[in-house]
């Protein structure tokens, strides 16, 4: 028996993703239901489909409606320090994000050292391609992940309970354990799902907003 996922894309059109198992056709989509590696395998593959279709100004235009809400979000406006990523061509772009705010937040990004995350200042000027063709700070002046005070965090795709799936490696999986930081998911509309896999060293998000919706899924501590 299939049965179908479906995930709005913000367009007229919608993107079903097909889980074959034996589940019974009578149980709601919402219940946890056991899920295999086979099934993580399957949402990455249509995510990507569905991201190869986007055009630069829609991608642009999806981020700015996304940090337009993060903006207004209290907790936001209360952290001083925050974790951010430099976007990939194909997620959710940051840069512009990160240049408008860089002058009144302290932003930080992560460099892969190893099978770890560590975080270190953002500084524009001095980036460089590390790990994965991904942009990394450089330099030396490392910072505990206690000390930051929000985190935004990229994935292949969330579900309406703020559960996280990523690219398969772990690295966010680590240095979200090790952060009691408000833990916000930022995702296009069809990257949010109605249930993804969930393993017990998953670390779920307190906010996930996609250009269509903030969803605030947990009571946020702020340290102010």
């Amino acid at each position: 028996m299939s049965r179908g996922l479906r995930f709005s894309t913000g367009f007229p059109t919608y993107c079903f993703i097909t889980y074959s198992s034996n589940y019974s056709p009578s149980l709601p989509i919402k219940n946890k239901l056991p899920i295999d590696i086979m099934e993580k395998s399957e949402i990455r593959r249509k995510i990507k489909a569905m991201k190869a279709l986007m055009l630069e100004h829609e991608k642009l235009e999806a981020a700015d409606r996304v940090f337009e809400m993060l903006e207004q979000n209290a907790a936001f406006m209360l952290a001083e320090k925050i974790l951010m990523y430099h976007s990939l061509p194909d997620e959710l772009p940051t840069q512009r994000f990160l240049k408008k705010w860089n002058n009144r937040k302290k932003f930080y990004l992560p460099r892969v050292n190893g099978v770890d995350l560590e975080i270190l200042p953002y500084n524009e000027s001095r980036l460089e391609l590390g790990a994965f063709h991904i942009e990394e700070p450089t330099g030396t002046e490392t910072v505990s992940p206690s000390e930051i005070e929000m985190v935004v965090v990229p994935a292949v795709a969330y579900d309406e309970q703020g559960n996280r799936l990523g690219r398969g490696k772990g690295f966010y999986d680590r240095l979200l354990a090790s952060t009691k930081a408000t833990k916000v998911g930022i995702a296009f509309d069809f990257q949010v799902v109605d249930e993804v896999p969930v393993e017990p060293h998953d670390v779920s998000m307190d906010i996930v907003i996609s250009p269509s919706r903030m969803r605030v899924l947990r009571k946020v501590k702020t340290r102010r």
